[in-house]
């Protein structure tokens, strides 16, 4: 006698997964590291060197980085500095700005399921958000503050926008005209070019072109509008500010120089940075290939070889920039999802399960190596890779990946056969592999990459009475962690005040010619002498010299 429906529902997870399902596993994976370690190196310092910097001085209009103006689109920047005023009674100002990453991650995920279900239809658009947050490179760039998950969100909703601009011609261009304004306003008019002929092919596609094109027209006004709401004030309150930023905005569109140099990094990128998604797009396009001039598989191949040209001309094969690939290649994968045969689904399915549990072992492995120091030699290499960290237990982060671990476990015995079983298995095996990281590992992580114990060195190493701190060859990065840290902030060497200070903080840069070094410092991982950071003081005699009537030689 087969048992009842109810009880069989209880053996494991419905596929393709339910809402809450879906919910709860995106949510876990969304916000799982984005508290609990100090601002990294490169654009996560970055953003919460601007975002301190907004929040102390309250400028909301321009954005500065530790005291200099920083002419860049300010959305990301807005919602970063809501969240860390609205959260800093829980957290410290740089977890709290980094909610806005999930908040615009979250939006994404739920744009590209909605533009999914318009292309696909219901069944097979979980398969979409699945994809996007199992992106590798997708990963990383979801737990940090990064301003381009701004205008990836803004992409998917473009991207549903335009979706259903056949079947609701209004409510279609109103959500595209939206996404495009605020599109603007998260990184500027280059990341958003690729969308305009994307548009006029969906108009095109569309059973009354004429209504949509006059609809994608009435969608221009409503991104206008949003992004006039910025440049009309900054334009009568600081219009130096606006003709920096248009300057910074005219460079881009003038193009680089080395396109094939950007299309070859970036196609050695793509393979593991969009894995699975690119393979399953790339099985689509086989498997669906006499529907190549269907809208819904014609669409996001037109508009990832858009976003392809506008970043290797424009935007520069970056990590970050390549995200904007990942809407489109997931759009066009979904598909391959469902269609994939057998024996393949099973193989994906069984190597997802093998792979992520061999890879939670090794970080339980690992965890113990680096608080209970067994395996002895795995403890030992890894205080040599960051001397004087001491791995302390915690209860809390310990339970945690025990709960996750015993989770995944129970979802790898109970999941049903379905076709959207591997990508299930893949998603939250990479969720789990995440959760691991994070609650085990990232004491000693955050330990090799924070430059609070640096900021500090230095700080102690500053005499109390000084005109100014020049800079030499120091990055954003670092300028904001010092400025975020301690409060320092230095002038650059090459401007007329900077050339007037007594003090010269260098990073990796020769020794200069009439300076006395005083203090050196780096983090503990810091082994070369071009990682370290180099304090020095004007050479009194060589002060001397450069005062009107002083000595001659």
């Amino acid at each position: 006698m087969s048992a009842p429906p109810e009880q069989k529902r209880l053996k494991g997870i419905t596929l393709p997964p339910s809402g809450w399902t879906l919910a709860i596993l995106l949510a876990l994976y969304i916000f799982t590291g984005l508290i609990g370690h100090d601002p990294w190196k490169n654009d996560d310092a970055v953003t919460i060197g601007v975002v301190h910097d907004l929040v102390r001085n309250g400028h909301w209009l321009t954005l500065s980085l530790a005291g200099t103006p920083y002419p860049d689109a300010p959305l990301h920047y807005w919602v970063a500095g809501a969240t860390g005023h609205l959260f800093a009674w829980l957290l410290p100002l740089h977890e709290a700005a980094r909610l806005a990453s999930g908040a615009f991650t979250l939006l994404a995920l739920a744009f590209i399921y909605l533009a999914a279900r318009e292309l696909h239809g219901r069944e097979q658009a979980p398969a979409a958000p699945l994809l996007l947050a199992g992106s590798i490179g997708f990963l990383f760039h979801a737990h940090e503050a990064q301003p381009m998950l701004a205008t990836l969100t803004a992409h998917t909703a473009a991207y549903w926008g335009l979706a259903q601009l056949n079947r609701r011609a209004l409510r279609g261009a109103c959500c595209f005209g939206a996404a495009l304004g605020l599109g603007f306003l998260a990184n500027g008019l280059a990341p958003m070019l690729p969308l305009l002929p994307v548009a006029a092919f969906a108009a095109w596609y569309s059973g009354d072109r004429q209504r949509a094109l006059l609809m994608l027209l009435g969608s221009l006004l409503v991104a206008a509008l949003l992004a006039g709401a910025w440049l009309g004030p900054l334009l009568l309150g600081a219009p130096d500010f606006l003709a920096a930023f248009w300057q910074g905005e005219l460079a881009l569109l003038r193009g680089g120089d080395q396109p094939l140099l950007n299309l070859m990094r970036l196609l050695g990128l793509l393979p593991w940075y969009a894995w699975p998604a690119l393979p399953l797009a790339g099985w689509a396009l086989w498997a669906k290939r006499r529907q190549l001039r269907t809208l819904p598989m014609a669409l996001p191949v037109l508009a990832f070889l858009l976003t392809l040209l506008t970043i290797i001309t424009y935007l520069g094969a970056r990590s970050a920039t390549a995200l904007l690939l990942l809407p489109p290649l997931v759009l066009l994968a979904v598909p391959g999802v469902s269609s994939l045969r057998r024996g393949a689904a099973n193989a994906f399915d069984w190597f997802n399960m093998i792979t992520f549990s061999f890879f939670a072992l090794l970080a339980w492995i690992g965890w113990s190596a680096l608080v209970f120091d067994w395996p002895e030699k795995l403890g030992q290499q890894a205080r040599q890779l960051e001397p004087g960290f001491v791995g302390q237990f915690n209860l809390f982060s310990s339970a945690f990946a025990v709960l996750g671990t015993l989770i995944w476990c129970w979802l790898i015995a109970t999941s049903p056969r379905s076709p959207m079983r591997g990508i299930m298995h893949w998603m939250a095996g990479l969720t789990l592999f995440w959760l691991l990281i994070a609650t085990l590992w990232m004491p000693w992580i955050d330990y090799g990459k924070t430059y609070r114990p640096v900021s500090a060195a230095l700080a102690k190493a500053l005499p109390e009475k000084r005109a100014c701190i020049a800079s030499l060859n120091l990055a954003d990065s670092l300028l904001a962690s010092f400025d975020y840290f301690d409060g320092i902030r230095t002038l650059s060497l090459s401007s007329r005040a900077g050339m007037n200070c007594d003090l010269l903080l260098t990073h990796g840069a020769p020794s200069p010619a009439g300076w006395q070094k005083v203090w050196e410092g780096g983090r503990p991982g810091d082994r070369r002498n071009n990682d370290k950071l180099q304090l020095y003081r004007r050479d009194v005699d060589t002060a001397d010299r450069d005062q009107p009537g002083g000595a001659q030689q």
